[in-house]
């Protein structure tokens, strides 16, 4: 313990004492406003970088706002230059003049098309970037994590703060899964680990992490939100890009994907496709020292998996005031496996059990969204009414023959899912005088699920589960020279039904047997008030902190209160709790950003209270000792806490690396096999991405990973580590782009454990990991990018679509 306050006080006193070497800037009282506007089209031009600079060093700037406009305030009275920059348009430069005129109005400035810069392509930037925000951290996907992964899970896995295993596609977020995954901003009633595993990583336009959202996001998810941005692009006329690659390891897989808009008149159409397909193989064992039954289990795993995603949408401009929108999101996951499970027991006395199993799944789903914003005259005014709908259907037929000395049995499984989420919202944003804010918000979400369960053909289970949640916030923020703070709360009524019924079949006599039907109801009413509250304070230009607090829920998740079998080995069965209660909690964070020559660094502390703690519990099957059953249940309250480092440097003109490191404390708690357990543990991970540029076309990338062992309820995982190399070479013109990554180059990934609950055990899983990529990616189009309004609505799904998730 005193190890862990040591590590926490020591990375806590290194960012207060960069804070303080740096120097302070005087308090200042001049601005800087006007409008850009396009020189042939006299139309306003919103997003464009607004550099302030005195004697060529950039002191401060920003970005026009929709109708072109820009106020850059609390600035020196001395003399400036302000440089406009936006992609498609000449950079222009002016003067400003603050020691004669504290508030400067430049007035009308024009733009001038560039005919030499690329036309009408949303371009791929060479190296990702961070930014640092209020209340989230946003990664810009650039050329070097695309290389880094095919899918959106391998990126994931090279991101700060994130954790995806390799093995299961389970997602972490600073060391815990309760997370919640968005695309676009929108839920999905997908599993994230099936979800990951769909998006082509070349489709990604943004990752954000949103570790402690305000009261105007849905409070669930302990660890916060990561929401994936697909790429949608706002440029004038038709303007695509398409993407393909293999992936070389034990058998080849393929990934492609398709990005386009056409903007015409009032209409923007867009959409994208995404494709992969390949056969993964697995392999593992486990060495029990099971009392009187020692045995050895060996797992050969094949899982060939197909996924099909797109997304088609329309944004028509009504007029200045007024947007109406539209999108769909479809995917189709198929997957057919093989498995083999060879359970040797040294003991001559007991059977050996070879399992093999035999399954097809089908997961067709669907997103339908309805977007319509109003914006009043008032500048930064706007209503906007929400409407999403989401439907995920799963079936799954499984064979499972069972073979021992004495017996051969045959078990047919046929499982079907239907899961329903509508989500309707109204979000109001106003902007008040003296740089304050006040949003508002009203939600409902109806979110059901269907489930049955049919053995041999004849019928063993269904549950049905429905929850519905009424809710409302109200957030209110102010910025004042360098201080600035948001409050706010939300107000939820949250109901959930459950009804859970079965067959079991029992000899009650020892002549025969008898069926009962098992029938099971559940249900809760809570009412909750979720607080959050955000205060930051810019030191100076170069250092900025920033404190946090939010309360959190982690509501039961469908296959955790689903009492129907999740998966089945002839040792295990994992199964859901319909009984589990929400657990909450209450997170707080102390953020600070430090801007040097070289790049940025940014260090988190933060502190987790958590209520009706929601953990793992293993028991013995009550109908064969030899078995284990695997599930949920809630346990007192805990506590976690943790510290993090991030950095995105340009070391040189030819070097630079995005560097993140993380370690998290925590207790936990569970149940095996009737005893209670409690640990206390430390998770370390660290990561490094170089980018190195060879020449102006040619990069190559070197990125390495360790992940610190950890400590579980009945096993230590020990760590793993590996390498990769890449490089990506831009051809025509720029328009291209090819790409090669050789992954795990040492064969060093793999999850190897000891375990001493409920018995003594060890084991390793292997998976893929080696590999070898090869990629063509290129971007084509013939129209400028005029910056219109339609961007607006793409940064509102950028940040959340300005409303609740």
């Amino acid at each position: 313990m005193k190890l862990n306050i040591f590590l926490i006080t020591l990375l806590t006193t290194f960012s207060f004492l960069q804070a303080q070497n740096s120097t302070q800037t005087p308090f200042v009282l001049g601005s800087i406003s006007g409008k850009v506007i396009d020189k042939n089209s006299k139309q306003p031009i919103p997003y464009v970088n607004v550099s302030v600079k005195l004697e060529g060093k950039l002191i401060t700037g920003g970005i026009t706002q929709e109708n072109g406009s820009f106020t850059i305030k609390n600035l020196e009275l001395k003399e400036y230059t302000v440089e406009f920059q936006f992609m498609g348009y000449k950079k222009q430069i002016v003067a400003a003049d603050l020691s004669t005129n504290k508030n400067v109005n430049l007035n009308t400035i024009s733009l001038e098309e560039d005919a030499i810069q690329l036309e009408g392509v949303e371009i791929v930037k060479e190296k990702s970037t961070y930014e640092q925000k209020i209340d989230r951290k946003i990664i810009n996907v650039g050329k070097d994590l695309i290389s880094a992964g095919a899918t959106a899970g391998e990126i994931l896995n090279n991101i700060p703060s994130v954790s995806v295993d390799a093995q299961t596609n389970a997602i972490s977020l600073r060391g815990n899964e309760n997370v919640r995954v968005l695309i676009d901003g929108k839920p999905t009633n997908i599993d994230p680990a099936q979800l990951l595993k769909q998006i082509p990583s070349a489709s990604i336009k943004q990752i954000e992490l949103i570790t402690n959202p305000s009261a105007k996001y849905n409070p669930e998810g302990m660890s916060g939100i990561i929401n994936i941005v697909l790429h949608k692009n706002a440029n004038k006329g038709f303007n695509a890009s398409i993407n393909n690659g293999v992936t070389f390891a034990k058998t080849p897989k393929v990934n492609s994907s398709f990005d386009m808009n056409y903007k015409v008149g009032k209409f923007n159409f867009y959409g994208n496709y995404g494709f992969n397909h390949g056969l993964q193989k697995n392999r593992g064992f486990v060495n029990s020292h099971q009392p009187n039954a020692d045995k050895t289990v060996d797992f050969n795993f094949g899982n060939k998996n197909t996924s099909h995603l797109y997304k088609i949408g329309v944004d028509y401009y009504l007029n200045d005031f007024n947007t109406l929108s539209v999108y769909t999101n479809q995917n189709l996951f198929l997957s057919s496996g093989n498995s083999t499970t060879t359970v040797d027991y040294q003991s001559i006395a007991l059977s050996d059990i070879i399992q093999t199993n035999k399954s097809h799944n089908k997961n067709p789903s669907g997103t339908y969204n309805l977007d319509f914003k109003h914006k009043f005259k008032k500048q930064g005014e706007n209503i906007e009414l929400e409407a999403n709908y989401n439907q995920n259907k799963g079936t799954e037929n499984a064979r499972f023959e069972t073979f021992t000395n004495t017996s051969d049995l045959v078990n047919l499984n046929d499982i079907n899912n239907i899961n329903n989420n509508t989500k309707i919202n109204l979000d109001y944003t106003n902007p008040l005088p003296k740089d304050a804010k006040l949003e508002t918000g009203l939600e409902t979400r109806i979110e059901d699920a269907n489930n049955n369960f049919d053995k041999n053909q004849s019928f063993n289970s269904d549950f049905n589960y429905k929850r519905t949640i009424h809710s409302a916030y109200v957030t209110y923020g102010k910025q004042w020279t360098k201080w600035g703070y948001q409050v706010g709360a939300r107000f939820e009524n949250y109901t959930a039904d459950a009804k859970f019924d079965a067959v079991d079949t029992e000899d009650t006599n020892g002549n025969g047997n008898t069926i009962e039907i098992i029938a099971g109801n559940f249900n809760d009413k809570i009412n909750t008030v979720y607080p959050s509250g955000y205060l930051s304070y810019k030191f100076s230009d170069k250092n900025t902190f920033n404190f946090n607090y939010s309360r959190r829920v982690d509501r039961p998740s469908i296959g955790q209160v689903n009492p129907i079998r999740e998966w089945s080995t002839p040792t295990v069965t994992s199964v859901g709790n319909p009984y589990l209660k929400p657990q909450f909690t209450n997170s707080f964070e102390l953020n600070y950003t430090r801007k040097t020559k070289i790049g940025s660094i940014s260090s988190v502390i933060f502190y987790r209270i958590i209520n009706d703690e929601i953990t793992r519990l293993v028991e013995v099957d009550p109908n064969d000792s030899n078995r284990n059953i695997l599930s949920f249940a809630n346990f007192k309250d805990n506590n976690s806490y943790g510290a993090e480092v991030s950095a995105n440097l340009d070391f040189t003109k030819w070097w630079s690396a995005n560097i993140g490191t993380d370690i998290y404390f925590k207790k936990i708690r569970g149940t095996v096999t009737s005893q209670f357990v409690e640990k206390d543990i430390s998770i370390f991970n660290g990561r490094i991405n170089n980018t190195f540029k060879a020449t102006k076309n040619l990069r190559f990338q070197l990125f390495e990973l360790y992940r610190g062992p950890e400590q579980g309820l009945q096993f230590l995982r020990k760590s793993m580590y590996k390498t990769d190399l890449g490089a990506s070479y831009n051809i025509l013109k720029g328009k291209g782009t090819i790409s090669a990554r050789a992954s795990d180059i040492f064969n060093t990934m793999n999850f190897s454990f000891d375990g001493t609950l409920p018995y003594k055990q060890e084991g390793a899983f292997y998976w893929e990991s080696r590999s070898v990529y090869l990629g063509f990616n290129y971007r084509f189009g013939g129209g400028k990018n005029a910056a219109l309004q339609r961007k607006q609505r793409d940064k509102n799904e950028t940040q959340g679509s300005g409303g609740m998730m």
